[in-house]
Order: C-alpha cells, then sequence, then structure tokens
C-alpha cells in the first residue's frame, strides 16, 4: 500500500485574547532553552563557518539538491547564503535571487496581513467570516459555517479538512473552536472574505499590505514572469526533477513564491511588531489552542484528548515553549519542496529555510540544533528527523546503477556503521513506489525486498512488495506476500481484494 505523503507542508476582541491554559505540566515551562549562537554579532561571526561547512554535509546525506538559508540576529536578517543547484539535470546553481516555493510559509505572512485589517477596524477576529461573505460558501445547508471566525480559522480551529479531495463539497468536521486541526481550507475561506472586504486581489492586498512596506521585492502569490530564470525546481525523493508550479490564482494557504532574504524581513518584522499594535501583536504571539499529540489533522481522526507537549498555535504560527515565553515555528509541505521557519521574539534570533527537494525537512534538525540551541518540540511533534548518512549516497547509487548494486553498498554501509539509523519504512516504500511508477519493476522489488527484511512484522511493506510482484506477472511471490500482510492485519481490505484476484490467475511460472 502506498503510505501517503504528508502534505505537508486570526477590533476591540484583540485587546480580550486570554492565553489558553497550559496543562502540559510545569517541566517544560521551567525548561532551560541554550542561548542561540546567532544572538550577537559575535555568535553570526562563529556560527556562518560552521553553516557554510555542515549545510553541504547534510544536503549530501538527505539527498537535497538546492537550499537557500536566512539567519537572524538581534532581531534582524544577519546571513543569507545558497547552497547546491536549482536544476539536478542542468546544475544551474541556487543563487540570492533563486525563488523558492514557501508552501505553508505562505499562512504566517497572510495572517499578518488579516491583522493589519484588524487594526484597521476592517474585521474583527470574533465575528464570523460570514457576516462578510454572505452565502454558504461550499458547504451546503451546514449552520456550523455562521460559527467559523477568522480567530478559528488563523489558529486552526475551523472544523474543516486540511483539503478537500479533489472538487468535493467542503465539510465541517467538527464545531468550530472544539478543537485544533490543521487546515489550509480555512485560510483559503478567510481570503475569500478580505477579497471582498479590501475589493483587491488576495496578490494585490499582499502586496500593498507587506510586499512593499516590508521590501520584499521578490515575493508573490501568483506567477510572475521574472520568475521563469529564478525559480528552482522542485525535485522528488530520488533526485529527479519534478517541475515547476505556476500558480495563476493566489492560494493564501500554500502559493506564496520568495526568497529567504525576503523571508527574514518578515520574519524582523513580525519579531519587532512592524505594523501592527502593541496588542494585536502580542494577540499573535498567544496560545489559541493546542494542538493533539497525535498529529496536524483530526478533523476525521477522532483526538487523543492529550496535547503536544511543548507547542501551542498563536495566530497564523506555530508556537514553541521557551521557557516562560513563547518561540514561533511554521513548517512549509508542497511535496517536493519543503521550507521551515523558527524564530525567538525574547532572543531576536531566527532561522528560515527553503529546499527544492522532497526531503528537504531532514535538514531541519541540525540546522536549528546550530542557529536555536536547542531541540525542537515541533520537529518530534511532526516526526521529523535528520538525514540518515547512508540515504543520499543510496540515492545515487540507485540512480546511477540500479537497485541491485546500490541496496549491497547499503548494506555494506550498515554493517561498517551498525549505530547509524537505518533508512525508515515510510520513506523506503516511498522509493519503492517512485520506481514502480516509473516502470522499473525489478527495481522496486529490490526496495520492497529491503524494507520487508528490515520490518518483518509491518503488514504494509508485505502488502507494497506484493503489489511489485503483481506487477511483474510473479503471481506466487506475489500471493505469498499479500498472505503475509493480511496475517499481520487481517483489516487489510485492499490486500484482501488483490489477494483474491491473483487467485483467480493461471500460474504458469
Amino acid at each position: 500500500m502506498n503510505s501517503p505523503i504528508r502534505s505537508a507542508s486570526v477590533g476591540i476582541v484583540v485587546l480580550a485574547v486570554t492565553a489558553l491554559s497550559l496543562n502540559a505540566g510545569t517541566a517544560t515551562r521551567d525548561r532551560q532553552v541554550p542561548a542561540p549562537v546567532a544572538a550577537s554579532a559575535e555568535g553570526i561571526d562563529r556560527l556562518v563557518p560552521r553553516l557554510r561547512q555542515r549545510i553541504p554535509e547534510l544536503m549530501e546525506q538527505a539527498g537535497v539538491q538546492g537550499a537557500q538559508i536566512a539567519v537572524l540576529s538581534g532581531g534582524k536578517s544577519a546571513w543569507h547564503a545558497s547552497f547546491g543547484v536549482a536544476n539536478a539535470e542542468t546544475q544551474a546553481p541556487v543563487t540570492d535571487a533563486s525563488v523558492f516555493e514557501a508552501a505553508s510559509l505562505s499562512k504566517p505572512v497572510f495572517a499578518y496581513a488579516v491583522l493589519t485589517l484588524v487594526d484597521a477596524g476592517l474585521i474583527d477576529l470574533d465575528t464570523p467570516i460570514s457576516k462578510y461573505l454572505p452565502g454558504r460558501y461550499d458547504v451546503g445547508d451546514d449552520a456550523r459555517l455562521d460559527l467559523i471566525t477568522p480567530r478559528h480559522v488563523l489558529s486552526h480551529q475551523s472544523g474543516f479538512p486540511n483539503w478537500r479531495a479533489g472538487s468535493d463539497p467542503l465539510k465541517i468536521h467538527f464545531a468550530p473552536g472544539d478543537r485544533f486541526s490543521y487546515s489550509g481550507e480555512g485560510f483559503v475561506y478567510l481570503a475569500a472574505a478580505v477579497e471582498r472586504i479590501t475589493g483587491q486581489t488576495l496578490e494585490a492586498f499582499m502586496r500593498r499590505t507587506v510586499f512593499e512596506p516590508l521590501g520584499m521585492t521578490s515575493s508573490s502569490y501568483v506567477w510572475q514572469s521574472r520568475y521563469e530564470s529564478l525559480k528552482v525546481y522542485n525535485h522528488g525523493l530520488l533526485g529527479d526533477p519534478a517541475g515547476r508550479r505556476t500558480p495563476w490564482r493566489a492560494n493564501a494557504a500554500a502559493s506564496l513564491h520568495t526568497t529567504a532574504e525576503d523571508y527574514a524581513r518578515f520574519v524582523a518584522a513580525v519579531l519587532a511588531g512592524k505594523g501592527l499594535r502593541p496588542a494585536t501583536a502580542r494577540a499573535l504571539m498567544t496560545p489559541q489552542s493546542r494542538p493533539d499529540e497525535r498529529g496536524i489533522n483530526t478533523a476525521t481522526a477522532a483526538p487523543t484528548g492529550r496535547f503536544a507537549p511543548s507547542l501551542a498555535w498563536g495566530l497564523g504560527w506555530g508556537l514553541e515553549q521557551e521557557g516562560e515565553a513563547w518561540s514561533l515555528w511554521h513548517w512549509g509541505d508542497n511535496g517536493t519542496t519543503k521550507a521551515y521557519v523558527a524564530a525567538s521574539p525574547r532572543r531576536g534570533a531566527g532561522v528560515v529555510l527553503f529546499a527544492n527537494a522532497e526531503n528537504g525537512l531532514a535538514l531541519v534538525p541540525a540546522i536549528l540544533a546550530e542557529v536555536m540551541g536547542g531541540p525542537s518540540p515541533a520537529c518530534a511533534w511532526l516526526k521529523q528527523r535528520g538525514p540518515v548518512p547512508a540515504f543520499g549516497p543510496f540515492v545515487a547509487a540507485l540512480r546511477a546503477s540500479g537497485a541491485a548494486q546500490a541496496l549491497d553498498g547499503y548494506r555494506a554501509a550498515r554493517q561498517a556503521r551498525p549505530s547509524d539509523p537505518a533508512i525508515d519504512e515510510e520513506t523506503m516504500n516511498r522509493m519503492g513506489y517512485v520506481l514502480l511508477r516509473g516502470k522499473k519493476v525489478k527495481d522496486a522489488i529490490g526496495v520492497f525486498k529491503q524494507n520487508a527484511a528490515d520490518h518483518p512484522d509491518s503488514w504494509n511493506v508485505h502488502d507494497s512488495l506484493g503489489e511489485a510482484y503483481a506487477a511483474d506477472g510473479q503471481t506466487s511471490l506475489a500471493i505469498q506476500a499479500y498472505e503475509r500482510s493480511l496475517e499481520l492485519n487481517a483489516g487489510n481490505t485492499g490486500g484482501a481484494e488483490a489477494l483474491k484476484k491473483l487467485k483467480t490467475i493461471p500460474r504458469l511460472e
């Protein structure tokens, strides 16, 4: 079974915002956070050489083609740099002018713009959005639409799913305000109201409200002709260029195109409270909701009722506990491109990272440790680990020589360095499906077999192996793999159906 890819990747009311009760325990509240190296000019001088050396190493291990980084110190952008290639085929380098997809880092920028409307008295955080956008939007006669407020949207409590499937009607899955469940759809809904309130397209509004005042000259929510020569190409898990998205319609949740330098200007403005009333700037960084430990989406999956430790959500931003204060963070995941931002209002330190590769978030834990000075609860919640040292060489060998030689090298590397982690089950499974979809069936079988050997008790890897064997016409082995999958998980209905069909095929092997 093909495991899904996480897609990856807000008047008067503001003054009355009440911080949520934090029931995660006092241990996290008293956690001592090391001062980041980036907190001073002297620190930047020590940090930059380390990052210049470390980032290419991490990129090689993670199989990341290109990246941009910006570091903030003293509340201002202090250093930015570019690494790798914009296109693995042409080998064109990433430059400081290269434009990346911000993915969900689009959301904090839009939230900031919404808060300027709050300060102008044009929108109220706790007035239902339907007051500004009459009609039933796309939810039919569900009366709960009239309960969804900008605060619910910006703190991910709208009840909407992250994204609907295709052109399906949009559903509200729980009472607005009931709990956290990450939703891009909510931002799209609020953006429609913003366009009606302002009488402008979202792109025009964002340009007037954010990009021009903050000097974000490379940024846009829609495609621009100049991006033809500036935008990097995205890359899949095996390093193949995956094209470039060219959004002609702005999406408040996901379509921002920008550079690390531009985005750092925005982060600096947020840290300074620039363009916002003091109370509004404080509300942005005040906990509004608490994410469930299960993960980002509880719209259709029941929450555990246990909050993710040391995390909350403000208005458009994720929040991490930093002693008695809160730091800001967000991640972006558009599949074959990734992004991450973290910043400490108390210390004036921060980092922005863009990567044009599916495995780009693997760079984040080590870079956060260097810049921000400690482990990240957000990375733990996202289940984001650092790179497996053998991953990049394995992918390179797979592309150059095929699965047999690549797997021999991978196994040898693991024997030589047994303390290094193995490629995780989900990533290996996804690589197998990339090969299978690319008609490299024998290679896919080799990868799935390795995954089954590494995870013999996983029903999913045996299901995937059965699918590959079936695609290769090896019916008997496919049946064995599916039967093993069903032994491990009798509820695998897809596997049961595939097995039933396979048993009707004459075996000529």
